[in-house]
């Protein structure tokens, strides 16, 4: 562990170098960021997940950032070129860009009019330039003459590549102009000539001009796509004036000499050839890395609150994948997402045959006590709907619905997965099933789905994939540790996000399910396991219900077991009143001051071994608000400016919130419509899955777009 590395990551993240060697420590043991999020606080100062990832992705990137450091002394060492000086510009870089742009000078160069000018042993000539003498062209350029340099003009312009090749390398004036267009610079984007853009998607990019300073990250990531569809020119200037008058000072000063107007040339030819070219497409590079990692973020914050939505727990759902031509696919689901039936109607075109559906849909409602309907938001799910509300209000069922996100529903069905899970059926009829399972616990049902497929990003295939792979592979692997799966019904997809469990391991203990029924204790995992660390990393993470110990329902670790058992045995508290009212009521006598002292525990431990006994199994999903359950139709005709009604967050971008509110389609609030005060991101006000009370503040119903606003106006 590199101590300079450690002290460069506390001071960039202030965080205490403490807690990056114990965090990176850890890591290197083989721990993972859940288990070291729950069970090592005190070794971290208690710090969560984004933190420990922090750590860890800034420690890695200093690590390769001074490897790449010492390379590039070497290299130009080397050469015999390294002197105190670059040595220290090495040393003060923070980013791997800076550490490159000192190097450029130092690199075998492509083949450029410099490079080839200097094949003509035309660089001494450039070297008496660059001093500005005062001595005429000819004087200088006279003795560079022959078979393949036959005029002093052939001598001056080409020494004049290699100069300005020498300027375009030079790494302090690559950062000032660098730094100038962050600051001065200007984005723009314009339509090209002959462009196809029907749907006018990216019409606000025909003629636009923003400040780089100003630029929002999803206006960088669309003039990118759009500029990748060959619809808009995605440009930057700056004024080359500024920098050209720059380079002159820096360069020529003021000095006098006849050769004053040749170098203004050549500093000319190195912007406008060299250096503005390269310094935009680095600059545009940036600015996607730079969106590309706010989109990744923006889209992990939606899946992870997508997948805390709270489980629709102990009822039978039904299942109702829309569609017209090949008819409702419906999959009655038991309460613990068991397929109980599966069935088919035509009420749409062009079948139409409306009572036979309604027959049907009331036979399976009333043989399986179905309570709600979850219904898919793809291709007729309007139609779908109406049917469906209908069918509640004509016969007065006691029985609810709710649209649910399709996102990612069909590539799952059509999965080695799914055809695993269910050979014999069809794709849609998965499908079906795979809705009303999103309903009955989001989680699992859409751990099996590649995250990307789950819609809740925005440019999510413009985005840098390895990042975005990453980013909601540690979401999910968040998400699915932070509330727990319980061992003996886990499906190997959920099991895949566990701490500490890989294939091999997933599929003992799938064949030891398989043969023995069930698993009866954490401990006898250990066996089936065979691996202390893959137990050490998994067992507070995977729940047992009505096994052997009670303990094993709860988040407290099996290596404290020993020092709960004695702290109950101690104070005559029976382990098997674990989750009820005698238990908080026991432990509400104890004195808190006196357990920290007797059994050597911080009090952050204590309390959470307190808040386990008592409520047995946590699960973070139980205090999130229910989503809405409907019973009737909602058209853009019902509704008025002015109207207050409630609806459920589906999506949270940076421009704005999409709010299922009972439509076809998601109405959105602008986040100038979010607050009275300023918002720099939605994020701020709202997320995933919120349930919320708005305000309809516009309606075309020619484009059947709606507009909200948590205003009350």
């Amino acid at each position: 562990m590199n101590e300079e590395v450690i002290n460069k990551v506390s001071n960039k993240i202030n965080l205490k170098e403490y807690q990056i060697k114990n965090v990176i420590n850890l890591l290197n043991e083989g721990a993972t960021i859940p288990f070291i999020a729950r069970y090592r606080k005190e070794l971290t100062g208690n710090l969560n997940e984004e933190e420990l990832r922090l750590i860890e992705t800034e420690y890695n990137y200093a690590v390769n950032l001074k490897t790449r450091k010492d390379d590039v002394k070497r290299l130009i060492d080397e050469k015999g070129m390294l002197t105190p000086e670059i040595i220290k510009a090495i040393d003060d870089a923070e980013k791997l860009s800076e550490v490159e742009d000192i190097y450029t000078p130092y690199k075998e160069k492509r083949k450029t009019k410099g490079t080839e000018a200097i094949k003509l042993g035309l660089e001494p000539l450039a070297k008496i330039i660059m001093t500005l003498p005062n001595k005429s062209r000819d004087e200088i350029a006279k003795d560079f003459l022959n078979e393949q340099v036959k005029t002093i003009d052939d001598a001056i312009t080409n020494a004049g590549y290699i100069i300005a090749d020498w300027i375009s390398d030079r790494p302090k004036y690559r950062k000032y102009i660098r730094n100038y267009y962050w600051y001065n610079g200007i984005v723009k984007g314009k339509l090209k000539k002959n462009a196809v853009d029907e749907n006018k998607i990216y019409e606000i990019y025909y003629d636009f001009e923003q400040k780089i300073t100003h630029i929002k990250p999803h206006q960088v990531l669309a003039l990118s796509r759009a500029e990748k569809e060959k619809v808009i020119t995605y440009s930057l200037s700056v004024d080359s004036k500024k920098v050209i008058e720059y380079l002159n000072n820096e360069v020529i000063g003021n000095k006098k000499s006849p050769l004053i107007a040749d170098m203004q040339e050549f500093i000319n030819d190195a912007w406008k050839r060299l250096l503005e070219p390269s310094l935009e497409r680095d600059i545009k590079a940036e600015l996607f890395d730079n969106a590309s990692e706010f989109g990744i973020k923006e889209f992990g914050n939606n899946l992870e609150n997508l997948l805390l939505t709270p489980p629709i727990k102990g009822q039978v759902v039904m299942g109702f994948d829309p569609a017209f031509r090949t008819g409702c696919k419906l999959a009655v689901l038991s309460s613990s997402g068991d397929v109980l039936e599966i069935g088919v109607i035509y009420p749409h075109e062009p079948k139409k045959e409306v009572d036979m559906a309604e027959k049907i849909m009331l036979a399976l409602i009333q043989k399986h006590n179905v309570k709600i309907i979850a219904i898919g938001n793809g291709t007729a799910s309007r139609e779908s709907e109406a049917f469906v509300a209908n069918l509640i209000k004509k016969y007065n069922l006691d029985v609810k619905y709710i649209i649910v996100s399709e996102a990612g529903a069909s590539v799952y069905s059509a999965s080695p997965l799914a055809k695993k899970e269910f050979p014999d059926y069809s794709v849609e009829q998965r499908s079906a099933v795979s809705i009303g399972r999103r309903l009955q616990d989001a989680l699992s049902e859409l751990v099996k789905i590649d995250p990307k497929s789950i819609g809740v990003g925005l440019y999510q295939h413009d985005l840098k994939q390895k990042e975005l792979d990453e980013e909601l592979g540690f979401v999910v692997s968040k998400v699915v540790n932070k509330v727990g799966v319980n061992l003996n019904n886990a499906s190997e997809s959920i099991l895949s996000y566990i701490s500490g469990l890989n294939k091999s391991i997933i599929k003992k203990i799938l064949d030891y399910r398989k043969k023995k029924g069930i698993i009866k204790s954490r401990e006898e995992l250990k066996s089936v396991e065979g691996n202390d660390k893959a137990f050490e990393q998994s067992a507070g993470f995977l729940r047992i219900f009505n096994g052997d110990n009670p303990l094993d329902k709860t988040n407290i670790h099996p290596e404290d077991y020993n020092i709960v058992n004695k702290i109950l045995s101690d104070n005559n508290i029976d382990v098997n009143l674990v989750g009820t009212d005698n238990m908080k009521n026991m432990l509400d006598n104890l004195n808190s001051k006196s357990i920290l002292e007797n059994y050597n525990l911080s009090s952050e431990k204590w309390e959470m071994f307190k808040n386990n006994l008592v409520n047995g199994v946590i699960d973070p999903r139980d205090e999130i608000k229910q989503m809405e359950l409907r019973s009737d139709i909602l058209t853009i005709d019902d509704l008025e400016l002015g109207m207050s009604l409630e609806g459920t967050v589906r999506n949270v971008t940076a421009f704005g919130a999409f709010v299922d509110i009972g439509l076809h389609d998601d109405a959105l609030i602008h986040i100038s419509k979010m607050s009275k005060n300023f918002v720099k991101h939605p994020s701020e006000i709202l997320k995933v899955g919120d349930i919320i009370k708005v305000n309809i503040c516009g309606i075309e119903k020619e484009k059947g777009r709606v507009n909200l606003s948590l205003i009350e106006e």
